[in-house]
């Protein structure tokens, strides 16, 4: 979990390269802010998190929380109401 600052460009331009590092390195978007990776070993795990650690950018904030396998699965998730993706545009043009 993470929260960096995007009040200037430069600051926008580390948060995007943090963001590009975590996919690179195999992470995935859960939520806004909230990555995820399977690791099959604690050891693999700090190797990870080492990385994450190592590109922080100076003005940001990381959380790091180690589950196992069982926990994620005892997850509950709960949904509202759910997204619906925009109509299509028409293929043609229609005037009335």
């Amino acid at each position: 979990m993470f929260d960096l600052p995007t009040e200037t460009k430069a600051a926008r331009k580390a948060y995007a390269k943090f963001r590009k590092s975590l996919l690179q390195d195999g992470f995935h978007r859960m939520q806004f802010s909230i990555y995820t990776r399977h690791c099959p070993s604690q050891e693999n795990a700090d190797v990870h998190i080492g990385r994450v650690q190592s590109r922080l950018p100076p003005d940001g904030e990381i959380r790091v929380m180690t589950i196992t396998d069982k926990q994620m699965e005892r997850m509950d998730v709960f949904l509202g109401k759910k997204r619906q993706q925009p109509e299509p545009p028409p293929l043609q043009l229609l005037l009335f």
